[in-house]
């Protein structure tokens, strides 16, 4: 699944990412090659969905690559 970075928490660790159908959570840990630093709000990402920790909250990603670098 393809989305974009709506909002990044960076103190915290997590952020969302805007995709049909609402946001997605996801926490540094799954964002790929640990490049959880180099993401921006509004950088285009791929993701997969973790149904197995999907929340009251609303769904969660399981693994975010960015799908284009950040100057």
């Amino acid at each position: 699944m393809q989305g974009v970075i709506k909002k990044l928490v960076a103190d915290r660790g997590f952020g969302f990412i805007a995709a049909d159908g609402g946001d997605v959570f996801f926490h540094h840990s799954i964002v790929v090659d640990g490049q959880f630093e180099q993401l921006k709000e509004g950088q285009k990402v791929e993701y997969v969905l973790d149904d197995a920790k999907r929340s009251d909250r609303g769904p969660r990603a399981a693994s975010v690559k960015p799908l284009e670098k950040t100057p």
